[in-house]
This record gives C-alpha cells, structure tokens and sequence, in this order.
C-alpha cells in the first residue's frame, strides 16, 4: 500500500516504521524539513506540509491508498484546534476525494466524551464535551462521518485516550519531579493507552475497519488517580505522592472527566491484541528502558 500520515510525530512515526518494515511506502507530512534525517532513519519520505494550507497539500504526491491524519494541535487554544482538527481534516477531504483512497482514519480523542459519573462509555454514548476544544473535536468528527454518508468517503475515526510511553507520560513525569498529587480521594478514573498499541490499532483499522465506524483506542483497564499514583510508588520504590484538596474550579476549567472508556468493539470487531493491555504492563516497560538509560534511579525518596 502507499500510504500517507499526516502530522508524522510521536505516534505517526511509530506507525510509519512498521507500515514500512512490512513493506508498504510511507509518506510522512510534517512542517519543517528539519525532521527528514529522523523519518528516513525509520524507512519513511518526508513531504513538508501544512494540513492548514491547502495550497500545501494541493501539492501532495498522491495517490494513495491509505492516509492517517494523527495531526495534533502544539496548544490548547480553541483557534488551533479549529485550524488542526476541523479545518485540517476539511482541507484534507478536498485533496483527497474523488481519488482512489480505501481508507482515512483520523484520531480523534476520548476528549469527545463529557461524561462525569464513573460510568461505562460506548461509542454510541452522547458526545456532549464541557470545553469549547472537545466541542470542536466533535465537530470534526461529525465533518468526517457525514461525508462518508453523503459521498462514501472511507473515513473511520478513533478515539484515543491519553498517550504514553518512551519519553511521554504525564503523571510519571510529575511523579519524578515529586509534583504528583493525589487530588481529593483520587477516584477519578484514567484512561490511558500505550503509544505502540495506538500505533497497532491504527494499523488494525486500516485494514479491517468499515468506513464510517467509530472506535475507541484505549486500553483494558480504566484506573483511579490514587490506584493508578500507589502502584507508580510502589513501582519505583518511593513514598506515594501526598494528597491535596480537589480544586472544583480548576477541575471545571480543564473539562475533566470521570468515565470508564470501554474498547470492546476494537477487540470485537478488528480482533485488535493489545501489546501492553494495561498500565502495570505499560509503565512497567517504561521504567525499565528509563533504568536501563541510567536515567532512572529506585531508591527510596527522602520524605
């Protein structure tokens, strides 16, 4: 296959080197040249473009069977994701439609889901986010599936929960700089999947996915904050991060949620097997490479 991935970073990379291990063409679009040494080490040819400039991606050497659109906003402003996710996708769809695509899928994010009450979400759960940017990955979406229905074009979008592995990883970076903290009760739950298995779903939902499906790419266990924080402790042999008030307002202002994402129609339906199925598996591969780099130490800390 030739395939295309739009916003080629941490997770598109990853995609790329395998799509080309196995032998497809890959092309990889991001804005700066700088990035060509990095994308041709992992078998992969740089196209530089920006998926708001639709002079840029006139110019994109197609066609191409597959195209993934993993492109991600630098900030949380409601204008990027505006110019990123919906105008992005917009100005893709007119590149791409008429020609000879099988498929396009676009990782959208679990942000969609507003659901604030611990309880199972489902693809066919209402998407009614807090935040103007959840709205606007709404409004993506919508854009997507509605162009399948009125002209057939082949997009499938997933919804990603939050990414981590080699280099990334919010709350073990702030456990590491002793800046995790256990708001409230910390019953919040987490939803969280390992970059190789989005990479891996993506992959599945190339081959296998229908046009017009949606997906959730998150994996087997949903956590709490605190069951999520003891166990890191545990893990790096260190005290568990203190507890501090839940700031309700603040809570508000970053539209968090509290649900439980389920993945069982991306195990269903694509048969996906995940690679790290949880976060014990996950982080636990994470700070072993951190160790095995010296970047990492498992002493106890002084508190």
């Amino acid at each position: 296959m030739r395939v295309l991935i739009v916003g080629c970073g941490y997770v598109g990379l990853s995609l790329g080197a395998d799509l080309a291990r196995q032998g497809h063409e890959v092309l990889g679009v991001r804005r700066s040249a700088g990035a060509a040494p990095e994308l041709e080490a992992a078998g992969l040819r740089l196209v530089v473009a920006d998926v708001t400039n639709p002079a840029e991606l006139a110019k994109l050497p197609g066609p191409f069977d597959w195209v993934v659109n993993c492109a991600s906003a630098s900030g949380g402003g409601v204008e990027e994701y505006r110019r990123i996710y919906l105008e992005g996708n917009r100005n893709l769809m007119a590149v791409l439609t008429g020609t000879p695509l099988k498929k396009f899928v676009y990782t959208s994010s679990t942000g969609v889901y507003g659901q604030n009450d611990g309880a199972l979400v489902r693809e066919t759960h209402p998407t009614e986010p807090a935040t103007e940017t959840g709205q606007v990955l709404v409004e993506a979406e919508k854009l997507l599936l509605g162009a399948q229905q009125q002209c057939g074009f082949p997009a499938v979008v997933l919804r990603v929960a939050g990414i981590y592995g080699p280099g990334r990883g919010h709350y073990l970076k702030q456990f590491l700089k002793n800046e995790a903290r256990i708001e409230g009760r910390g019953e919040r739950l987490l939803n969280m999947i390992h970059r190789d298995d989005v990479a891996g779903v993506i992959h599945a939902a190339l081959r296998g996915a229908r046009a017009g499906e949606i997906f959730n790419a998150v994996d087997d266990e949903p956590v709490t904050q605190a069951t999520f924080l003891r166990w890191l402790a545990e893990e790096l042999g260190k005290w568990p991060p203190p507890s501090v008030p839940e700031d309700t307002d603040a809570v508000r202002k970053r539209g968090v949620t509290n649900k439980r994402v389920s993945n069982r129609k991306l195990k269903m339906e694509l048969g996906y097997a995940f690679k790290y199925p949880n976060f014990r598996m996950g982080f636990s591969a994470e700070v072993q490479r951190l160790m095995e780099a010296g970047e990492l130490h498992s002493e106890p800390d002084p508190r």
